[in-house]
């Protein structure tokens, strides 16, 4: 089963989310001013599931945050503090800001920066947000890495009032970045690098078939999204991440098709998107790890709503892999110089898939589902379409995936699929 952030944290923090939703003006939305001074920086954001031994990742970090002179400053305050775990006193069990915070101060200097230290911010420590000591600390260092749990958290810690102002600490990282820092994070840590419409939870099958709604919500199902977003630190797309893993396609299309954007970086686990000069017309980013990330385009889609249910028609699914080159402006991809056009000389049928979202209602659910279907039709000369359905079926729904005229695959073996190049997708009641 997949961990969703408790019912209590939910239920504690709805009230103030009540007050963000309030103002009208994205929260995320910053100066023109801003935009400039990000040129310097840059951002690694993982999908999540960051592997201790993901020392590819690790080491980017590192080198861009100055090599063996780096000064990592690690921010968990997406955990829950150190006053709502059980297990605080127990080093062998504890889960909290605190002592995630030591375990990846740890592992960047196991991995070879010269320092690394906890940042002290969490629910229990809202009011370092504003102390100057705290933002001194945050000037002594060369990059950041936020860690997972809990986005909202992080906009708790670090985004002041209802029209979510920086704090301190965060105007303080935010001048850091535009000077040449690195930022980096993983799962809730990479989302609340979002703009606008920063997902705040939700399950695929759910979403399609209620929608999304602003708001955070205690059912960790229903599809919900703060209007004023995240950081902003990186606004050229909608952000999803674990994405394959908890089969989170579905629900990145109907997020972006209810809000209006037309393109979502869907991140899977274990893997970066490395991005160079965020937020300017140069925005470009490479991928990094073992898995991939999917580009989701809107730019020609079609959704409706009948009474058998939402509709979306015109999607193109783009998913990258290791060392591949995505321009955020131009919207045109490089596969990595050791790829080549993959000659499609299979004839196997795609195989059956009738829980493409990996349904957390599924106790056998295969995580990389929706992968795994438009890999296996892109290997394939025997069809050119492939249909795949929800696990769910009250009502349930098909997901077409279609190989134009312009798609291509590209492998680094000759036989394997890899980076797909722009599959058509729909997705219609059944």
């Amino acid at each position: 089963m997949r961990a969703h952030p408790g019912t209590a944290l939910r239920a504690a923090l709805l009230g103030s989310l009540a007050l963000t939703l309030l103002a009208a003006t994205p929260a995320a939305a910053r100066s023109a001013a801003d935009h400039t001074e990000r040129k310097a920086g840059s951002l690694v954001l993982v999908g999540g599931g960051l592997k201790d031994d993901n020392t590819q990742v690790y080491n980017e970090i590192i080198r861009r945050a100055g090599g063996p002179a780096a000064r990592i400053g690690v921010i968990t305050a997406a955990s829950v503090p150190q006053s709502q775990d059980p297990n605080a006193d127990d080093p062998d069990r504890c889960s909290n800001s605190v002592c995630n915070g030591a375990y990846y101060a740890g592992l960047f200097t196991r991995h070879g920066a010269a320092h690394a230290e906890w940042i002290p911010l969490d629910l229990d420590h809202i009011a370092n947000s504003q102390s100057d000591t705290v933002v001194a600390q945050v000037n002594s260092m060369t990059g950041f890495f936020f860690g997972g749990g809990d986005q909202y958290r992080y906009v708790q810690t670090l985004l002041r009032g209802a029209r979510q102002t920086d704090s301190k600490v965060l105007a303080a990282i935010r001048a850091k970045l535009a000077h040449g820092a690195v930022i980096a994070g993983s799962s809730a840590g990479a989302q609340i690098a979002s703009g606008p419409d920063m997902v705040s939870g939700g399950e695929s099958y759910e979403g399609l078939r209620d929608g999304s709604a602003p708001g955070y919500f205690d059912d960790p199902t229903r599809l919900g999204y703060l209007p004023r977003g995240g950081f902003g630190f990186l606004r050229s797309a909608l952000i999803d991440t674990h994405t394959g893993a908890y089969g989170r396609e579905g629900r990145a299309y109907r997020l972006a098709a209810d809000t209006g954007h037309d393109r979502v970086y869907a991140l899977d686990e274990n893997t970066a998107i490395v991005v160079d000069n965020p937020g300017t017309e140069h925005e470009q980013f490479s991928v990094m790890g073992p898995n991939g990330v999917a580009v989701l385009d809107l730019r020609d889609v079609r959704v409706g709503t009948s009474a058998s249910g939402w509709t979306l028609r015109g999607a193109l699914y783009t998913y990258l892999t290791d060392h591949d080159r995505y321009d955020a402006h131009t919207w045109q991809t490089r596969p990595s110089a050791d790829k080549h056009r993959l000659l499609t000389t299979g004839t196997a049928p795609v195989p059956v898939n009738t829980d493409v979202f990996a349904s957390g209602a599924n106790p056998d659910a295969t995580p990389y589902s929706f992968r795994s279907t438009a890999r296996a039709l892109s290997a394939t000369r025997a069809q050119n379409t492939a249909t795949a359905t929800t696990f769910e079926t009250d009502p349930g729904f098909d997901v077409t995936f279609t190989k134009p005229a312009h798609f291509t695959a590209w492998t680094s073996d000759g036989t394997t699929a890899q980076t797909l190049l722009g599959l058509r997708i729909t997705i219609a009641p059944r």
